[in-house]
This record gives structure tokens, sequence and C-alpha cells, in this order.
């Protein structure tokens, strides 16, 4: 077998655009991301709210319910 053909494996610092700092393992040193679980809508749970008040606009649209 050959040797030292493996690439070397690092603990890496991950910094997100939102200021969010973690550690992972990579075979980066240092790893920049644009969105975290910090951030994302998923995890933060605004999509779900986002899509909540969509379905609920468009029954009250189709159904002539208007709001006060």
């Amino acid at each position: 077998m050959k040797e030292d053909i493996q690439p070397k494996y690092y603990q890496a610092k991950v910094t997100c655009n939102c200021g969010n700092e973690f550690v992972t393992g990579s075979t980066k040193e240092e790893i920049h991301v644009e969105t975290c679980s910090k951030c994302h809508p998923f995890y933060t749970g605004q999509q779900k709210a986002a899509a909540k008040r969509g379905a609920i606009d468009k029954f009250n649209r189709r159904y002539g319910i208007a709001q006060n």
C-alpha cells in the first residue's frame, strides 16, 4: 500500500457570516460559510412561520375572508 496519500485531518474552525463560530473535523484548517444552524431559517423556525402565513393568506383570499 502507498503511504502518505491520505489528506491531513484538522480540527477546523468554521466561521459563519452571522458571526457564529464552531469547531468540526475537516481536511481544511478554516472554513467560511454563508449560513449556519444559528441563522438558517429552517433551524430558527422562521421558515415555518412564513409558510403558514402564506397558506392562511391563500385560504382567506380563496374564500373572500376580510382581514381586520
